[in-house]
Parts: C-alpha cells; structure tokens; sequence
C-alpha cells in the first residue's frame, strides 16, 4: 500500500475514534515510529476538515516539552497541534468527561502575540518582543489511540492529543514576574496533584515558543498577532474524571480552574 493510503486510511482511524468514542489502535502501525512528516500530513488532514465544518483556529499547543511528560509517553522532542475557538472552555467553567477521550490535564503558560512573526528563523529577544502577555492556562489533553499506547508519531498525527483549553484571566506582560523560576501548583479536588516550574518547560517557556516559530516557519507559515501560545506543560499530567475540579496556580500569573461533569 502506498504511502499515501496509509496516511489517508491513519486520519480516518483517529476520525473514527473521534466520531464513536472509542480509542483505536496506534497510528505508528500503519506509518511507523519516526516517520514525522507522514504524522503532520495526518494531523493536516483532520485539520483541514475541521476548518470546512467552520472551525476556526486561535492558535497553537506545544506538547512533550516536559521531561516528566516524555518519559510519561515514551517520546524525546517537542511536537505541536492546532487550537480551536469552539474547544476553548470558560474560566471557573465546566466541560462534560465525555467530551474529551482518555482526559488529562496540564499546566501551562500561554503566550499570546501581539505582533505577527517575520517569516526568518528568530531568537528568543524576537519572540520576547512580539508577545503582548502572558497568561495561566490548563490544557486538557486526550488521546484517541487506546490506552494512550503513543509514540511521537501517533501523538503528532493525533493533534498533539490537543482537546480544550482554560486560560487565566491576569495578564502580564514578560518580565513582570519570574518566568524562569516561578512555581505552578495543581490541586485536584483540593489536593496537590503536579507542580514544577517554568523551567520545567524546555528551560524556558519562552523556547517552547521559540521552537514553534522556527518550526512553523520552515513549513513556510508564520504566526500572527492574536496567536495563542499553549508553551508546554510545567509538571506531570494528572487523570481526570467526571466529578473531579482542577485548580491551577502559576506564580505571577494567578489561577485558573476547570471542573468537570458527567
């Protein structure tokens, strides 16, 4: 079978896990473990799909920038996914467990730019300049491959396991709190469930960033002003029920939560 046809047959796969609930098997066999540009051309794909049926994009998530989050999954380097307006959740908000397949749940600094990109390789002073503030978010992540049995292949064909977002309502430009060294606390029903920091995140949230753009940009896209930037989880991904409220803390960025229903 063509290459092709196997991309092809793969993103039907993960629409059909989508469509029924019910994880399927992973997409490394049918396009292998390292095959990257066939797991974007899937990802590419579902997207394009998703934009006919109108939905819109409002940015991007980094995924597997955490080396907690990589030997969780198995994989060594960052990927990325799309994000859409109609999967962005209200602050203080719920979201019903059956809309998220096998749900998780990160925290994360996001990045939102006020200024579009150049379309050269940047550096973090470029990104720095271009971001109008930064915010705390959860991102709530699923997998349609069962069990989340992923490889960077099957993850990145998967949308970066992208499903919903929160983001915080305190913005604050860079450099008015420790984005280096600031700590995040996740409590789960009032417990302590992750924590980490800044750091935790590729050294820098802001490299996340950086790898996106640079990223993006040899695909031949740039990003825009407007563009929010999901950088990457600071601590381990914690399961979630129905039932459960997930409360962030980032320091110098506030608090953002999220419950979820049956």
């Amino acid at each position: 079978m063509s290459n092709e046809l196997l991309v092809q047959q793969a993103a039907k796969r993960l629409r059909n896990a989508d469509t029924s609930g019910v994880p399927c098997a992973p997409i490394r066999e049918l396009i292998g473990e390292s095959d990257l540009a066939s797991a974007y051309a899937v990802q590419a794909i579902n997207h394009q799909l998703r934009l006919n049926e109108g939905a819109r994009v409002t940015g991007y998530k980094i995924g597997l920038t955490n080396p907690i989050i990589q030997k969780q999954l198995g994989v060594a380097q960052p990927d990325y996914g799309a994000l859409y307006h109609d999967r962005e959740v209200d602050l203080g908000g719920s979201l019903s467990i059956s809309a998220v397949m096998q749900g998780r749940v990160e925290a994360e600094v996001a990045i939102v730019l006020g200024k579009d990109l150049p379309m050269h390789p940047i550096g973090a002073s470029e990104l720095m300049r271009a971001t109008e503030f930064a915010l705390a978010s959860i991102e709530i992540v699923g997998s349609r491959i069962l069990d989340w049995n992923i490889r960077i292949t099957d993850t990145i064909a998967d949308n970066a396991s992208a499903s919903h977002y929160v983001l915080g309502h305190h913005p604050q430009k860079l450099g008015t709190f420790d984005l280096i060294n600031g700590k995040m606390e996740m409590y789960k029903n009032g417990e302590l469930a992750s924590q980490g920091k800044g750091s935790d995140c590729l050294e820098s949230p802001v490299n996340a960033a950086v790898w996106l753009a640079n990223t993006m940009i040899s695909q031949g896209q740039k990003l825009q002003a407007g563009t929010i930037l999901l950088t990457g989880a600071l601590g381990p991904m914690v399961s979630v029920a129905a039932g459960d409220h997930i409360e962030t803390r980032i320091e110098g960025l506030g608090s953002v939560s999220v419950s979820f229903t049956a």
